[in-house]
């Protein structure tokens, strides 16, 4: 499956500073295709970068090819049993991160992890992922699991999601938000 929109700009990924004035007037393509369509390399260079884990408490062990792949095939059980799941998010045919909503009981829970060059993609890339949730009948909501070590919360706000409060999660603490999608 390939989701496709024309962006303002990709965060000058891989460019080098005299090229972002450029980059920022060009238009850049951002692809959700599924993950195993990309190397197992990206994401393991990917989800091996300290900076990566800062916001991920969950993330406790080293990743290693085995590590990819089981992730990957989890991620692609959930495609098979839910008919939704993550992505791999590209820029240009690039590989920026991963993403997308995940079947938590009754909810659709929306994640995303971006390289750290791509940081700066994040709120494209979850408008984008909201559009698509409210044209898809499933979800009438959408929440986010937010780490408390996150602290620029404007962009959940400006989507209109609402804080509901802190859970636990796999014996670690999270911000819950919630947007509706209906």
């Amino acid at each position: 499956m390939l989701v496709s929109m024309n962006s303002s700009w990709c965060g000058g990924i891989g460019l080098k500073t005299q090229q972002h004035a450029r980059a920022r007037r060009m238009k850049h393509e951002i692809d959700f295709v599924r993950l195993p369509e990309v190397s197992p390399s990206d994401i393991l260079a990917h989800m091996s970068d300290p900076r990566v884990a800062e916001h991920m408490p969950l993330l406790t062990f080293e990743w290693d090819a085995e590590a990819v792949a089981k992730f990957v095939r989890a991620k692609e059980e959930c495609w098979r049993r839910d008919g939704l799941g993550h992505w791999a998010i590209l820029c240009d045919g690039a590989y920026v991160g991963w993403g997308g909503f995940q079947k938590e009981g009754d909810e659709w829970d929306y994640g995303l992890v971006l390289k750290p060059q791509a940081f700066g993609l994040g709120a494209r890339i979850s408008r984008k992922a909201v559009t698509f949730a409210k044209a898809d009948p499933r979800i009438p909501f959408v929440t986010f699991l937010l780490p408390p070590s996150r602290k620029n919360l404007g962009a959940l706000a400006r989507m209109g999601a609402a804080f509901i409060g802190e859970v636990d999660y796999d014996g670690t603490r999270f911000l819950k938000y919630k947007l509706d999608t209906a």
